[in-house]
């Protein structure tokens, strides 16, 4: 009894270990190839939840993927601590071992990231604004705008949305700089009206809702029904 008891122990560390190897060439492979379809510097860190990973992969179903990629760049805007979590993956085995990507697919797929104020700071009308930053009162955006062709200092405070072509940002307060002239709200909304354009994230994710914080904007984009041919 105690020799069996021994042999099902190794068996159960055997099999216990082949189900890490396999799970962890799975999420290399995973890595590779997201690298390589949006040209990233470098791959990113990919878990697959649930165990034993064998009976997902036979199964050709995954409840919960992990990416992260961190910092990425698209040819009009990059983002810091882009993560991406996919859930309800469908990749029947044969798929994935032959590297076909028609019939993978996702039910969801959430990002988030952040997007520094100084990239928020490139899509403002050039000349405009000298600082964003986030305060008690809102988003805050401090400049120098035209007012009947005359640059007059003050604060603005600013909401951002998500549109379909990524973050609008719209004025919705004035404060005048001590001592200088009244700035209208209509005035001020001519130029400080614009759009980053985040419409582009991995996986086909649009984005749903921003939190502005300290360091940055904090986006969080959706995606759904995702087809893993798409993607590239």
């Amino acid at each position: 009894m105690r020799a069996l008891l021994i042999l099902l122990v190794v068996v159960a560390i055997a099999l216990i270990a082949g189900d890490r190897v396999a799970v962890g060439m799975a999420q290399n492979e995973i890595a590779r190839q997201i690298a390589a379809d949006y040209k990233l510097p470098h791959q990113p860190a990919v878990t697959i939840d649930g165990f034993p990973f064998l009976t997902q992969a036979v199964d050709g179903t995954y409840q919960n993927i992990d990416i992260r990629i961190g910092d990425w760049t698209d040819a009009d805007i990059s983002v810091n601590d882009l993560d991406v979590k996919l859930t309800g993956v469908s990749a029947p085995l044969g798929d994935v071992v032959n590297k076909r990507t028609a019939n993978l697919t996702a039910d969801t797929a959430i990002a988030t990231a952040r997007v520094p104020f100084d990239t928020v700071q490139r899509y403002a009308p050039a000349g405009v604004v000298e600082s964003i930053s986030d305060s008690p009162e809102g988003l805050r955006v401090a400049g120098t705008f035209p007012v009947a062709g005359i640059p007059v200092p003050a604060t603005v405070f600013v909401t951002v949305a998500p549109t379909d072509d990524g973050i609008v940002v719209t004025p919705v307060s004035v404060q005048a700089a001590a001592g200088g002239p009244t700035v209208s709200l209509a005035a001020v909304s001519e130029s400080l009206t614009f759009t980053i354009p985040l419409e582009k994230l991995p996986l086909g994710a649009r984005v749903t809702s921003i939190q502005p914080a300290a360091n940055g904007l904090h986006v969080t984009a959706e995606a759904r029904a995702v087809r893993f041919s798409d993607l590239a």
